[in-house]
Order: C-alpha cells, then sequence, then structure tokens
C-alpha cells in the first residue's frame, strides 16, 4: 500500500495536514485543489475547505492569484512559538505534576529510561520520537484541554524546526536531562520543579534555534 493509499482513509485535513508535518510537502511547495483532490481521493470541494481549516491554523497560507502554498516558518517566529509553548508546556507540566497517578508515574518513568537507551545506542529517530511521545503526555496528564489544542497547533507549526533540531550533532545528548529533568519533577509530584525543569528545557531550544539562523 502506498503512501497516498493509506491516507484515503482520513479526513482530507488529517491527510494534508499530516504529509505537512512530515515533510512530504515542503515549505513554500504550491497546493493544487485538483492534485490534492486526485492524490487524497477526496472532492475538490472538500480539499478546499480543508485548505481553509489549514490556514487558520497556520500551516497554510493562500497567495493571491497564485492559489495555496505550504507556510514557511521562519527561525525568529520558530523562537516566538517556542516562547509561547514555554508558558503553556510549564502550566502543563505543573498540573500533571499534581494529577498524575501511580500507573502514569511508571509510563513516564518507562519512557524516561526508553529515551536513555536511544540516546546511547545513537538512535536519533527513535528518541526524537519519544520526546514528541513525552510531551505529548505530560499535555493529557495536566488535564488542561486549551492548553493542549493550542500547543497542538504551535507544534504542528514549527516541526521541521524541531526535527532539524533533534538531527544536529550531539543535541539529544544535550536535551535527554532536561527531559529526564522533567519527569522527575512530575513523577515526584513537585508542580515547581516540573514547571522549571520546563522553563530550563525550552529556554536551552530557543538557544539551539537561534544558533541555527543564517
Amino acid at each position: 500500500m502506498t503512501e497516498s493509499q493509506a491516507e484515503l482513509g482520513k479526513p482530507v485535513v488529517v491527510a494534508i495536514r499530516d504529509a505537512i508535518m512530515h515533510g512530504e510537502f515542503v515549505p513554500n511547495q504550491r497546493l493544487v485543489e485538483s492534485d490534492l483532490s486526485a492524490q487524497f481521493g477526496a472532492s475538490r470541494a472538500n480539499v478546499r475547505a480543508a485548505l481553509i481549516e489549514l490556514t487558520n491554523e497556520g500551516l497554510v497560507e493562500r497567495v493571491q492569484n497564485r492559489g495555496a502554498r505550504v507556510r514557511a516558518v521562519s527561525i525568529d517566529e520558530a523562537v516566538e512559538i517556542s516562547e509561547v509553548r514555554m508558558m503553556l508546556e510549564s502550566l502543563c507540566a505543573a498540573k500533571a505534576a499534581e494529577r498524575i497517578t501511580d500507573a502514569e508515574v511508571k509510563e513516564l518513568k518507562a519512557l524516561g529510561k526508553a529515551m536513555r537507551k536511544a540516546v546511547a545506542g545513537g538512535d536519533v529517530i527513535g528518541y526524537s520520537g519519544l520526546n514528541q511521545e513525552l510531551h505529548r503526555r505530560v499535555r493529557e496528564i495536566s488535564g488542561q484541554r486549551t492548553a493542549e489544542q493550542l500547543l497542538e497547533r504551535l507544534r504542528g507549526q514549527s516541526v521541521r524546526h524541531q526535527f532539524r533540531l533533534a538531527m544536529r550533532p550531539g543535541r539529544p545528548s544535550v536535551s535527554l536531562p532536561e527531559h529526564l529533568a522533567i519527569i522527575d519533577g512530575i513523577c515526584a509530584h513537585d508542580p515547581e520543579a516540573a514547571q522549571s525543569a520546563v522553563r530550563a528545557h525550552l529556554a536551552s531550544v530557543i538557544e539551539a534555534l537561534r544558533e541555527t539562523a543564517p
């Protein structure tokens, strides 16, 4: 089964969003309604509606007389997004520390163990996936649904910059102890420690992003 065939079972907005976030559609690439309709087996009307929704999410932009294209996010904007993430994710971490159950403590500690193993084994792709899983679970455990929705939208806009950072030599060794500190604070039911660990991690992300600026 091809990638496009696998996408046919999804709503077209989800399929296009996933394609953008996974790098199948690159920044500034034109998104032609007829091509998308054929690729994802959707009507032109549904594709048009999907592009409007993705424009509202900040993943797509419409250019006068040229149609839609994948929106390119600059380093400066990625830094701004990370600054907003710092506020929202520190809130989620603090709330997660207050709410976490014994079963969820075991889950986060297992994630931390898997992250250590991935870094020790040089599995950068695996570590990147575990990184995303940790952030997702912290959001879910926090119970902060509004923050969770906002963070998911922000993640979609900056996912390429995050992936590029994850691929930088030595970056996993820097971020691993930062993530483990987040896990420790939440699992210890210590909102202040969890919040502080998230802020330290995202300050490190912002510094790394600025270092990649041309």
